[in-house]
């Protein structure tokens, strides 16, 4: 309690203050006020009454008056250690922590070994965010009192918001030696064990705490956030129900709660759990941040960033809300931003590994894939078993062209994570890089058997089985990418044309898709649905207006953003190899669809140098940014050799990459044009004067074979889909001729090939 002296002792005055500190430790509060009252006003001046009535005016919820009381108190007693320590509680239930820690050094002064003191100190502190100084003050209170189960308890808690979770763990387990029938002490014990990993031994202190004490509203929510991480979702959901059935207004577990049902997939019950923390506590940082984050999930990312917004504007502190934030604009493709958001969040908690994973998805996504390793790697060192950041790190790895390492940290992903769909897709791709065609159906297959609707996997099936020419249920399952959000498909209300409806005397609009090349490619499709009885009008990128009015003149074109109006069915391009049931023996128009303008032709074939020799179009790179340049792209430099035969050399690079312009400005052997061409009709002219073309897999190629031009193209080990395996020819352009490389990455291999051919080329010229 506190001191009960007077000077005045033996007075009537006295013998009441004795009556009511009698009551006041029997529990009595109402009585022992009266008497405190009554002495006061038989000695105003009296410091014990003074002292206990501010006492029980505290702990009848009366804080102010008993501030009031306590500072009455202290004025009247100044070398009373206990008084300064009383008022400074008070304080502290005031809120006013500075407060209270200055009366608190007051007492400690006073009496050096007042082990309450340091103990309330230590308290005061934590409240403040000051754990260090407060495990301090605990270490003294237990230096003054070394079975202060409490002060082990509150000191094993502040070690472990520290980091010293081994020091945490010891601390706690003295608290339970002192004194088993702590509850606190086992939940704190379980909070050290989770941290540690070890987390069945975590979920056997909560339910010592709880057995403990059944209402611990704390250790339900605990013992569910465990069983979350153990994956035991229903009964992680079960503990949060329980503590909020004990504590209704528990805005904690509410937010956690929310955590598990978005995990449970229910993301509409989770945005409910999370609203509800927020209502209930509309400060609480942490819960705008999980709403933000969910949000931005389910494809809300303008509403994510004002809530993570918020959130932060709340606790500018909080490293998840940054990291967060920086999620939802990447989601709105400002990536730069993002990378700054990722890197506040580090700035604020260096080692939060799921920030430094989320800023190598920022840097991959900028094309900065070295640096992306790094911040996974960084990740991956901070939580060894942090399976996205090893999904992640594979990503990085395969643009990298290291695609066995890639392979192998894929599979951590999956030994980590066994249910983990996504790694399982992206290890099906990095094992077909290396050839491993069946492995990667076999990934494939596991993805989409973990998650159904995963339509990435599908159309990643897909692609496989029209690489190795089963078309028929390869250009059925090629569907899913409609729903990819990678690529770029339109839908209307107007319905599909699927080849099962007769569109005679019908308007049929056929728009594009993906890149130049498979606008080139699959345009040759429109005339069929022309000779079906339809009016088709065909919407292509604007590059290639002018080339493809050359198509049918039964075909309207359009515009890359156009619609016409009206019409009865739609399709797009890459639809119609499905819609027509193309199969390897009935691709049609194989021997060339597409005609250069005569007059285009003649203009561009002045501007080119007279020879003799060959005239042979040069392209080594698909244009930058355009995705997957390391399969569709060789540095120029790697070609001088091909560059020593007396050829003509005719530049058909639209856009030159930075790496090359030094090579390109230095090879005086390729002819090139201060006014480039303008559109791809400009470029059909140009081959069109040419004897041969030399491409890598890019728009050029489809656009020399869409034109008949003898063209070779160089292909990675792995090529995409439509160049099939283990031919030098294909059926989609009969005047194609395809050279592979041998090994993955060996580009000197096929440039040596194509340098052999190129020399008979010129011999028989």
């Amino acid at each position: 309690m506190a001191d009960v002296g007077s000077a005045r002792e033996g007075t009537l005055a006295w013998r009441i203050f004795r009556e009511g500190a009698l009551l006041h430790g029997q529990g009595k509060l109402a009585e022992a006020e009266a008497c405190y009252r009554r002495a006061l006003e038989l000695d105003p001046g009296d410091p014990g009454a003074t002292h206990l009535l501010g006492v029980v005016s505290a702990a009848t919820g009366r804080l102010a008056q008993a501030a009031d009381l306590l500072a009455q108190a202290a004025r009247l007693s100044p070398s009373s250690a206990n008084v300064f320590n009383d008022l400074a509680m008070v304080m502290s239930r005031l809120g006013r922590a500075d407060a209270a820690i200055a009366n608190f050094d007051r007492a400690i002064a006073l009496r050096s070994d007042h082990f309450a003191a340091h103990f309330n100190r230590g308290v005061a502190l934590t409240s403040l965010g000051r754990t260090r100084e407060a495990a301090i003050s605990y270490d003294r209170a237990i230096a003054a009192k070394p079975d202060f189960a409490e002060a082990f308890c509150n000191r094993g808690e502040v070690l472990r918001t520290l980091g010293r979770l081994d020091e945490a763990l010891a601390s706690q387990e003295r608290a339970i030696a002192l004194n088993p029938g702590i509850a606190e002490a086992h939940n704190n014990r379980g909070l050290v064990l989770a941290e540690l990993g070890r987390r069945l031994e975590a979920l056997a202190s909560y339910d010592r705490a709880i057995a403990l004490q059944p209402r611990f509203a704390q250790a339900h929510t605990n013992r569910g956030i465990t069983l979350r991480d153990l994956g035991r979702l229903d009964e992680a959901l079960a503990g949060h129900d329980a503590a909020i059935g004990l504590q209704p207004g528990y805005a904690e577990a509410h937010n956690n709660r929310g955590g598990v049902l978005r995990d449970q997939g229910h993301r509409l019950e989770a945005v409910t759990a999370y609203e509800r923390a927020i209502a209930i506590d509309p400060a609480y940082a942490s819960a705008r941040s999980n709403l933000g984050d969910l949000l931005r999930d389910m494809g809300r990312p303008h509403d994510a960033l004002a809530i993570l917004d918020r959130a932060i504007a709340l606790d500018p502190g909080g490293a998840p809300a940054h990291t967060n934030r920086g999620v939802a604009l990447q989601a709105l493709d400002r990536s730069e931003e993002a990378l700054a958001s990722h890197d506040k969040a580090i700035a604020l908690q260096p080692t939060y590994h799921r920030a430094h994973d989320n800023r190598g998805v920022a840097l991959f996504v900028l094309g900065r894939f070295e640096e992306a390793l790094e911040s996974h790697e960084r990740a991956i060192a901070l939580e060894p078993g942090y399976a996205l950041a090893h999904n992640n790190r594979g990503l990085a790895l395969r643009e990298l062209g290291r695609a066995q390492e890639a392979i192998e940290s894929f599979e951590t992903a999956i030994a980590i994570e066994p249910a983990f769909a996504e790694a399982f897709n992206n290890y099906g791709n990095a094992l077909r890089d290396v050839g491993r065609g069946a492995d990667a159906m076999a990934s494939y297959n596991a993805a989409i058997a973990l998650k159904p609707d995963y339509h990435q996997a599908i159309w990643n099936r897909a692609l496989q089985l029209l690489t190795l020419g089963e078309l028929s249920e390869g250009w059925e399952l090629y569907e899913a990418r409609r729903h990819v959000k990678s690529i770029r498909t339109l839908d209307f209300p107007q319905p599909r044309w699927t080849g099962h409806e007769d569109p005679g005397g019908k308007t049929v609009f056929l728009h594009h898709e993906q890149g130049f090349g498979d606008t080139i490619q699959f345009c040759r499709y429109a005339p069929l649905v022309s000779a079906l009885g339809a009016r088709v009008v065909l919407s292509v990128q604007n590059p290639l207006s002018r080339l493809l009015s050359t198509l049918d003149p039964e075909i309207e074109i359009i515009g890359a953003d156009a619609v016409p109006e009206p019409f009865d069915l739609h399709c797009t391009l890459l639809s119609l190899p499905r819609a027509f049931k193309t199969t390897l023996d009935s691709i049609p128009a194989c021997k060339g669809y597409i005609r250069a303008d005569s007059r285009l032709a003649a203009l561009w074939n002045a501007r080119l140098p007279s020879t003799s020799s060959l005239r042979v179009g040069l392209a080594w790179s698909g244009a930058p940014g355009r995705g997957n340049l390391r399969n569709r792209a060789i540095a120029l430099r790697m070609l001088e050799s091909l560059l020593t035969a007396n050829a003509e050399w005719i530049c058909l690079q639209t856009e030159v990459r930075e790496s090359d312009r030094a090579a390109f400005y230095q090879f005086s052997q390729i002819s090139r044009f201060a006014e480039g061409p303008a559109d791809f009709a400009d470029t059909a002219a140009i081959i069109a004067n040419l004897d041969l073309v030399i491409t890598v897999d890019t728009s050029v190629a489809h656009l020399a074979g869409a034109l008949g031009k003898p063209t070779w193209v160089l292909l990675p080990f792995t090529p995409d889909f439509r160049w099939l395996t283990g031919r030098d020819d294909t059926p989609w352009y009969d005047s194609l001729r395809l050279f592979r490389q041998p090994a993955i990455g060996d580009w000197p291999s096929v440039i040596a090939r194509v340098r052999s051919e190129l020399g008979r080329a010129l011999d028989i010229h």
